[in-house]
């Protein structure tokens, strides 16, 4: 057992960027828990997109700066962050990684970040809120069960979480090619090559078998999609949440929440204003992580439209293909008050736990401030578009 440790801490060292991360995650999960963190919708055109869209500007840095002193730390959403970044939230987290989302809250906690939790998430939301002081967000999807919709909000402000963010690109599920190839559900539907694919990565198996049943508590005591009924996610989607979803609603569950509150899956300049109009205090410029609309542009690319029309009168986070500090940086000099991300953790998660996402953040944190070192800035709100060129 001591050897097997010295060898994925080893592993770990050997992970220099979250790129490292998905390779040791492909070879630690087996094929349909890979493929479901590592897929998006259709030909993933947007998946791809959503970071290659960083590649297209340039950085133009300052010289001759006094670089001794450099606080990476922001205000979002109300509470004061070590970094501008927000992990995303992501669902099914113990799907990946027995830890599951206790390992990503504890990380996120320790380095003063703020961690969002899916509705659908393998760990309640009251056991999060019990446990976890760090800035916590509820990622809500609106189910056609309007006792659910209330439960959820119940949950959260008993937990005391910090803010809600509601889904709105939700309406209908995008066309997950990986997750029909694979045949990945929840709880896990066993095919031939599904069970070849657990028997050669025993250490996951025999985790997800041995430890705590698994289950979606926060959705559990009202359905039984995703506990003992296997459900994908596109099922879950097109069954159970609401396609009638609109304004109105989203306005009425500000009210009801009463917190701050967030739309994740802006994308045009039009829906931007109208969260505005509505009274959100930040949206999430977010294509779902190339999941949901293939073909939709990137949150990067859209990222300079949306904050000519808005920045100042909302805060605007720019989530999606964040892979390196950099990203951060050119996110915020663009007009983004943060930048945020689910795979940058996921795949650090899937390798090696708790662990392996503090080391993902370790490297992420030394890339911002040493990034923001080379810029000639020593406060990310000295980041300006001065900063950037696009080829």
């Amino acid at each position: 057992m001591r050897d097997k440790l010295k060898y994925t801490v080893r592993q770990l060292e050997d992970c220099h960027n979250i790129e490292d991360f998905r390779r040791l995650a492909k070879r630690r999960l087996p094929f349909p828990m890979y493929h479901y963190i590592d897929g998006a919708a259709e030909d993933e055109l947007s998946k791809a997109r959503n970071t290659a869209a960083f590649d297209d500007v340039d950085l133009v840095p300052d010289v001759l700066v006094d670089a001794t002193k450099v606080d990476p730390s922001i205000t979002v959403l109300g509470r004061k962050t070590a970094l501008p970044l927000i992990l995303s939230p992501t669902a099914l987290q113990r799907m990946f990684h027995w830890q599951g989302e206790r390992a990503v809250a504890a990380a996120a906690e320790k380095f003063g970040l703020w961690f969002g939790i899916s509705t659908v998430a393998s760990v309640s939301i009251a056991e999060i809120g019990a446990n976890y002081s760090g800035p916590k967000l509820l990622q809500y999807y609106y189910h056609k069960d309007r006792g659910l919709n209330a439960a959820l909000l119940d949950e959260a402000r008993a937990a005391k979480f910090d803010a809600v963010a509601l889904t709105v690109d939700t309406i209908v599920a995008g066309k997950r090619e990986r997750c029909k190839r694979t045949g990945f559900t929840s709880p896990l539907k066993l095919t031939p090559a599904s069970i070849a694919s657990f028997a050669t990565h025993p250490r996951w198996t025999l985790n997800y078998l041995f430890r705590e049943k698994f289950d979606i508590p926060n959705i559990s005591p009202h359905i039984d999609a995703g506990t003992n009924v296997e459900t994908s996610v596109q099922d879950y989607f097109d069954n159970m949440l609401d396609p009638s979803m609109n304004w109105s609603n989203a306005e009425k569950l500000r009210d009801d929440w009463g917190g701050t509150f967030c739309l994740k899956g802006i994308m045009s300049v039009g829906d931007a204003r109208r969260a505005v109009a509505m009274g959100a205090d930040a949206i999430m410029v977010s294509n779902h992580g190339g999941r949901q609309l293939d073909g939709a542009r990137a949150p990067f690319d859209q990222l300079d439209e949306i904050v000519q029309a808005v920045g100042g009168d909302i805060e605007i986070i720019c989530d999606g293909g964040v892979r390196r500090g950099s990203h951060v940086l050119k996110s915020l000099a663009t007009g983004a008050t943060a930048a945020s991300g689910g795979r940058l953790y996921l795949y650090a998660l899937a390798a090696a736990g708790q662990a392996g996402v503090e080391r993902a953040l370790t490297i992420l944190q030394d890339e911002i401030t040493r990034s923001m070192k080379l810029m000639g800035v020593s406060r990310v709100d000295q980041l300006t578009p001065d900063h950037l060129r696009r080829r």
